[in-house]
């Protein structure tokens, strides 16, 4: 029995078969139709940073490969309805364990490499995963002696599939067979049970596991690919974690709807990255504004670049004007700017055709059929212009947080709390101004402030600590850390990180400057004032 219980009005599934924004078609029966249509043309061709050679898997190759992992979990008694989670990076090995979730009915979960014992231990506990599967090295980090060391702590967790240099080939079965068949038409899930499970860093201090079924992925994918014009001809390249929404939807599921090529890239190096735009005359990527700057700053951009390289996607965090203008001008691409999240993926985005004012200074406008709007806290709509909480709804909504519905934050009409703060512009077109949830996005990537504070109020020098975003151009935001010491105690920025590290937390999260004040700026209730910490961030 399924885990994940979608929060889904027999209402809403009406409005949207009604509106025909919901088609009721799996991401499988996109693929399966490229299969049957593009066999031999190359599916995923995978990079490995350092290493000459590519894996390049045919849409055919890419079928049987996946058909016999589904198998395989099979007869690992994987059922229908439960999580296997795969924390593997951008590798042919991650399409494969990801169709052959849905193969056999099962919840993807992917997750990202850089998390550590704190974050899995937490995210395979509470998602019951009944298979994880994840490189033996990664980055000169040793993934097969954390997971070992996990796994007694984890009853749920009953096989732990580490990838040597024979891949996934220990896990499949040699042949697949008629009964196999026949288990995969009665274990398919269909559009509206819940097919993919991502955890997103909030506020809390604890992840959310965002459940999304075919229909709301499907809806999201589509309606990106009318915006962008993305044909089957066409090449996509990956540099961003396919374990983030970003990579997945837009780096994996986009092409397979259309039969197109995707180009992966386990490692990013804009370099790199570079030479596969030219070598695989690469016609669009996506990625948040780090990718951009480090490819149009990279010196490989001149002899690299080419006329097939049309348009470049830009989200994660807002894009500071300036160095929208300026990669823009040096890529000689097309710059279209987004704002999504892992609930729904990309919500609005710019158009090909709109004018620069549009294209840098805010963060697009709404699919049809999707809809936004700016309140105040209470509750009433704000003129254009002015700042309020931005909330959305639409066909590509989430359907709720794993065991946490008390937290899913959508009213009876529909309406989802963002959490970030925003104005509406040019008529439809929005512009991000802030968050009201306390976390910092960091190249793309979400830092969840409460954990990392709370891992430093434990520290025995520390009294109080408070971390802000500080402002950066090409990162978007970096943490600050302001801390103030106990009466005799002294610590270092260095201290701190090896403190840190023994915590168990990704080094993603760890603050990248430190500032030791006397008493932290506090309100009369005794709060601590972290708009006054952001401005002096600001100016350090």
């Amino acid at each position: 029995m399924s885990i994940a219980e979608p929060i889904l009005s027999k209402q809403r599934i009406k409005q949207m078969h009604q509106s025909k924004h919901w088609l009721d078609k799996t991401l499988l029966d996109y693929f399966d139709a490229a299969v049957a249509q593009f066999a031999d043309k190359p599916a995923v061709i995978a990079y490995r940073k350092g290493q000459a050679e590519k894996d390049v898997k045919t849409y055919q190759e890419l079928a049987q490969l996946s058909d016999r992992l589904a198998a395989g979990l099979l007869k690992q008694g994987v059922k229908k309805g439960e999580v296997v989670s795969f924390q593997l990076p951008n590798i042919g090995e991650f399409v494969v364990v990801y169709l052959a979730c849905m193969r056999i009915g099962a919840i993807s979960n992917p997750m990202m490499p850089i998390f550590r014992e704190k974050e899995l231990s937490y995210m395979l506990s509470f998602a019951e995963s009944k298979v994880v599967f994840a490189p033996k090295l990664f980055r000169g980090f040793d993934h097969q002696q954390l997971l070992q060391k996990l796994q007694p702590s984890l009853p749920k967790l009953e096989k732990v599939c580490i990838l040597d240099d024979q891949g996934l080939e220990a896990f499949m079965v040699d042949q697949v067979t008629a009964e196999d068949r026949k288990q995969f038409e009665d274990r398919a899930l269909s559009p509206n049970e819940v097919f993919l499970l991502m955890y997103t860093s909030g506020t809390t201090g604890t992840p959310k596991g965002v459940m999304h079924t075919a229909n709301t992925h499907d809806y999201s994918a589509r309606k990106f690919i009318g915006r962008t014009q993305f044909n089957s001809s066409e090449t996509v390249f990956m540099g961003s974690p396919t374990a983030h929404m970003t990579g997945l939807m837009y780096g994996v599921s986009v092409p397979f709807m259309l039969g197109s090529t995707t180009v992966l890239l386990d490692q990013w190096d804009a370099d790199v990255a570079w030479k596969i735009i030219h070598d695989e005359k690469v016609a669009f990527t996506m990625g948040a504004t780090p990718f951009l700057a480090d490819l149009s700053d990279s010196k490989s951009l001149e002899q690299c670049n080419h006329d097939a390289f049309r348009l470049f996607v830009c989200g994660g965090a807002p894009v500071p004007p300036a160095l929208g203008r300026r990669a823009s001008q040096r890529l000689n691409v097309t710059l279209m700017t987004v704002w999504g999240m892992t609930e729904m993926g990309a919500v609005t985005t710019t158009l090909l055709d709109d004018p620069e004012e549009k294209v840098f200074e805010t963060d697009g406008c709404p699919y049809d059929g999707t809809g936004v709007r700016i309140i105040n806290q209470a509750g009433d709509l704000v003129p254009d212009g002015e700042e309020g909480r931005l909330q959305t709804r639409g066909p590509g909504n989430f359907v709720g947080y794993l065991k946490r519905p008390e937290d899913y934050d959508t009213d009876a009409e529909g309406w989802h709390e963002t959490g970030d703060l925003a104005k509406i512009i040019h008529s439809k077109y929005i512009r991000i101004t802030g968050r009201s949830k306390d976390i910092i996005i960091r190249g793309g990537e979400n830092i969840p402030v409460a954990v990392v504070e709370n891992a430093l109020y434990q520290h025995p020098a520390i009294q109080d600590t408070a971390i802000v975003a500080k402002p950066d151009e090409r990162l978007g935001e970096r943490a600050y850390c302001f801390i103030t010491l106990r009466e005799g105690q002294a610590v270092t920025f260095e201290q701190l990180q090896e403190y840190l590290l023994e915590q168990g937390l990704s080094k993603n999260y760890w603050p990248e400057f430190i500032q030791i004040l006397e008493a932290m700026p506090r309100t009369a209730s005794g709060k601590i004032q972290k708009f006054k910490l952001r401005e002096m961030a600001a100016t350090l």
